[in-house]
């Protein structure tokens, strides 16, 4: 469980966040949307107490982050954008580093590496930035830790690795680890998060589970324009528009994170509103 209240982070006189205050459940997979310098990686960072609050208190699992007490250390762990690997074999990268994570599954790593078609006896300087990124990947899912967090973890992987990464991702899901991934490539999170966040403007603009969105909102492509007057948010295609409206009719719909963020940020105190209202519209 992660337990935030009232955060205050700034960088000099760059207000971050202000008074920003959550709950992250276990059992869920959070992806974090924002424009860049919104605060995504840095509240990563302060979960993981690497960086610390300015003002409030943020709680994991019992423990305050900062103090980075044995306890918290082997039951977290954070896949940064960028990372620095030593000049070692793969298979003495998991022996020096995997006995400060207790409940580490080597088996489990070694068939992520190979899923990512990497030997498993390669030399990790030797390796392409993405590469380097898979086994990192792969070592995080495998020390399962309680809370796992992903900062832009799709940065430098192709589509064909893309797509093996959410596999590894959502098979790594269990009802008492909470995964956050960080994210401004919005198609990355499609079909494997559950909750989603948006931040903006110093805040957690949006909270909201999928099934929540979905039964709040839907999400359409139409062809009639009389569909517009109603639109929260629409955007022109080829002879039509894709559209974000009030889900007045209780239809299903997929919740299309694209969409979703772009209305959020066209319309931020109406998404808000919508979106924190009771689910009966």
């Amino acid at each position: 469980m992660i337990e935030i209240q009232n955060l205050h982070f700034h960088y000099g006189k760059n207000h971050v966040f202000k008074g920003v205050s959550t709950t992250l459940a276990p059992g869920h997979i959070y992806g974090i949307l924002g424009k860049n310098g919104t605060g995504k990686s840095t509240l990563l960072y302060a979960i993981a107490g690497l960086l610390y609050p300015k003002a409030g208190s943020i709680q994991v699992n019992g423990f305050v982050p900062g103090r980075r007490e044995p306890g918290f250390l082997e039951d977290i762990f954070m896949v940064p954008e960028e990372f620095h690997l030593p000049n070692i074999s793969i298979s003495d990268f998991v022996k020096y580093h995997s006995p400060f994570y207790p409940n580490f599954d080597r088996q489990a790593f070694y068939d992520f590496v190979e899923s990512f078609d990497i030997p498993p006896d390669s030399l990790l300087q030797g390796m392409s930035y993405g590469q380097k990124k898979k086994v990192f990947i792969s070592f995080g899912v495998a020390s399962n830790v309680s809370v796992l967090l992903m900062d832009e973890p799709s940065n430098g992987l192709d589509i064909i690795s893309k797509g093996q990464l959410r596999k590894v991702i959502a098979g790594a899901a269990t009802a008492s680890r909470t995964i956050l991934i960080s994210s401004h490539q919005v198609q990355d999170l499609e079909n494997l998060i559950d909750e989603v966040l948006i931040l903006n403007d110093t805040e957690i603009l949006i909270k909201e589970s999928l099934d929540a969105v979905a039964r709040k909102l839907s999400f359409k492509i139409s062809f009639d324009p009389d569909d517009l007057k109603d639109a929260l948010f629409s955007e022109s295609i080829l002879r039509g528009n894709t559209i974000v409206a009030l889900n007045t009719e209780a239809t299903e719909s997929n919740v299309d994170l694209e969409l979703l963020y772009k209305a959020a940020m066209a319309e931020p105190k109406k998404l808000k509103s919508i979106l924190h209202s009771p689910t009966e519209i």
